[in-house]
């Protein structure tokens, strides 16, 4: 495909990083939680990644695919499995310590951290942290400036709120997985964890709020952030479609029930996504691309209701047409019209697209076990510049004796907790 695509980013001065000075207390595992505070951490705050002694995050155990182990990758860490593609995915620019609270003196070390940061993030069932003298009421008392948000599945309220969040669950159970997926097949999931990642987002944004309440309160938040809610919002028309004009959804796979042509179509070496949505851009694709200008006149498909009625004839006329050549032809063929379309690509296709490429969608980061890993870049420029990524993800412990030593415990207090186990 022949774009005039411009490849230097116009790259300005920045901003300087707007959460630096920020201390956030980390109590979040796999997914939802951890993407929250990576985007925390990418603008800048200093988040400290409190992980189970032994094994750390779950996801540090979900390999393969993991990173190599370098040569020099420090001794400290030999005993350690290869880093987890999906814990790297999600956890840069932290600092990792590992801390057995359910003892006496982990506890302690966490209510140190509680009185010294500015934001804890946890994603425990719903009332687990009471039990063990970390709810909001105890690091309140701690720190009456703390922001504290729960990230849960369904909430801090209501008869499931002590019930575990699971995304793919969520997915069904809110949903999404009810209207992803072909109409003669069951319900699918969809590719990508979206409601968990949604959740972390709500929660960032959420916390981001927070402090500009406490600016002007003095006082810390309980933030309550679930998947549930989350994915509920993130039904978007389809929910107002049910809740304005009572109407049931159904699955339409990668079809629209109200445009058409408005689908994944194939051709002879792949697929393509077209949306005419308009009458204009149908006649369009069936003039410029199609070689049918025929079709713009026929009756059955002139206008969108029509095209709606006679949806199966049209995408087969469509379908037969493209299947006749390969998908570089048609895009070429579309290129410039003003009609929407896109090819489907693969992960190695996305990453290769001259716009990844141009807005550098991909950072070169050195990991002391892995050696130089490639990372996807944060997705927002600020004035022209994105924020850097200034810590690889940590392997499990990295940084321990370092966040120790800023509580003010000594060197022997520390061997000792880590002989014993506690940290």
């Amino acid at each position: 495909m022949n774009l005039d695509v411009e490849f230097a980013i116009p790259y300005g001065p920045g901003i300087q990083p707007p959460l630096k000075g920020i201390k956030i207390l980390d109590l979040t595992r796999v997914l939802a939680g951890p993407t929250c505070t990576m985007l925390l951490a990418d603008l800048g705050a200093d988040v400290i990644k409190v992980e189970e002694v032994t094994r750390g995050d779950d996801t540090r155990s979900w390999h393969p695919p993991s990173a190599p182990i370098i040569p020099s990758a420090p001794n400290v860490s030999n005993h350690l499995p290869p880093e987890s593609a999906y814990f790297m995915a999600v956890n840069r620019n932290k600092r990792s310590i590992t801390v057995n609270f359910k003892t006496p003196e982990g506890l302690d070390i966490v209510k140190k951290l509680v009185k010294s940061s500015d934001i804890l993030v946890e994603n425990f069932v719903s009332g687990k942290l009471a039990t063990m003298g970390l709810g909001w009421d105890d690091c309140h008392k701690i720190n009456e400036k703390l922001i504290y948000a729960s990230i849960t599945g369904y909430g801090q309220t209501g008869p499931y709120r002590v019930a575990a969040g699971y995304d793919v669950i969520i997915e069904g159970e809110a949903g999404l997985m009810h209207i992803t997926g072909e109409p003669d097949r069951p319900p699918c999931k969809v590719g990508v964890a979206t409601t968990d990642i949604a959740t972390g987002l709500y929660a960032h944004g959420a916390i981001m709020a927070a402090l500009i309440s406490r600016q002007q309160t003095g006082t810390g938040v309980w933030i309550d952030c679930n998947l549930f809610e989350t994915q509920i919002a993130g039904l978007a028309n389809i929910a107002s479609n049910y809740l304005i004009a009572g109407q049931e959804a159904s699955r339409h796979g990668t079809a629209h029930p109200s445009i058409v042509p408005y689908q994944v179509f194939p051709c002879k070496d792949g697929f393509l996504m077209i949306g005419a949505g308009n009458n204009k851009q149908f006649r369009l694709l069936a003039e410029k691309v199609l070689n049918q200008p025929s079709l713009a006149d026929d009756p059955k498909f002139s206008t969108n209701e029509a095209r709606v009625k006679h949806r199966a004839e049209l995408v087969g006329i469509i379908s037969d047409t493209l299947l006749k050549e390969n998908r570089n032809h048609w895009l070429e063929r579309f290129t410039g019209l003003g009609v929407p379309f896109g090819p489907i690509n693969n992960i190695k296709q996305t990453f290769e697209h001259p716009q990844a490429l141009a807005r550098q969608v991909t950072v070169d980061v050195e990991h002391s076990r892995a050696g130089k890993i490639k990372l996807v870049a944060p997705a927002v420029a600020y004035n022209g510049q994105k924020m850097p990524v200034r810590l690889p993800p940590p392997w499990l412990s990295e940084h321990t004796t370092e966040v120790m030593e800023e509580l003010g415990y000594a060197a022997e207090e520390i061997e000792e907790l880590r002989q014993r186990g506690v940290i």
